[in-house]
């Protein structure tokens, strides 16, 4: 099984799992050992999903202006989260790359595995609620042919994704590509750079 196969199976799990409450104040319930990669890809997976219904809830026309502050920090809080995981999981393949020793003429990838696999979480869910879109009873014969031509598509993406990453991968095995991982310095976060907080000092 190829890394890619790996995740995009453990992605429809966290999906699937998280769909039998549909909630997103399911806790969450990790069947993989702790240390694992397959718990990082897990956990990442869930964070994105609780954050998609999150952003679906949140663009209510309705919504109470309150709640909708809230849910704004509850994103911003799972953004973070988000970012965390992924250096993690980068953290994890510097580690299982760091014997190798790239070749003299070496490149350079323009984003880190686990961005890339970030991408790939995302896709799983884009597909899982696009097929739902094909299936509703509410909706038209046009909507749900528009949405299966669109899921078609996002089919296509994740199989291109999934075969690049696993070639990235590869590539840094043999050295022909080499890992520099920039750590991520959100600013809005930050009470000492974000101009808003430091001002209220």
């Amino acid at each position: 099984m190829s890394f890619t196969q790996q995740c995009n199976e453990i992605f429809n799990k966290a999906i699937d799992d998280y769909h039998v409450m549909d909630n997103v104040d399911t806790p969450i319930n990790n069947p993989y050992e702790r240390e694992s990669i397959d718990n990082r890809l897990y956990l990442k997976c869930w964070i994105d999903t609780v954050q998609w219904h999150l952003e679906d809830i949140i663009r209510d026309p309705h919504i109470d202006p309150i709640e909708a502050l809230s849910i704004k920090r509850r994103i911003d809080r799972s953004n973070q989260d988000r970012t965390d995981l992924v250096e993690q999981i980068d953290s994890y393949f510097r580690q299982k790359y760091s014997d190798v020793t790239p070749l003299p003429d070496a490149r350079l990838n323009t984003e880190s595995p686990a961005w890339a696999v970030d991408r790939l979480s995302i896709l799983a869910l884009k597909i899982y609620h696009m097929k739902e879109q094909t299936q509703r009873d509410d909706a038209t014969e046009e909507h749900k042919a528009r949405c299966q031509a669109k899921l078609n598509v996002l089919l296509e993406q994740q199989k291109d994704l999934s075969l690049a990453i696993d070639q990235l991968l590869e590539d840094i095995q043999e050295g022909r590509k080499y890992m520099k991982v920039y750590r991520q310095m959100k600013m809005y976060n930050d009470p000492s750079t974000n101009p808003v907080l430091y001002g209220k000092k």
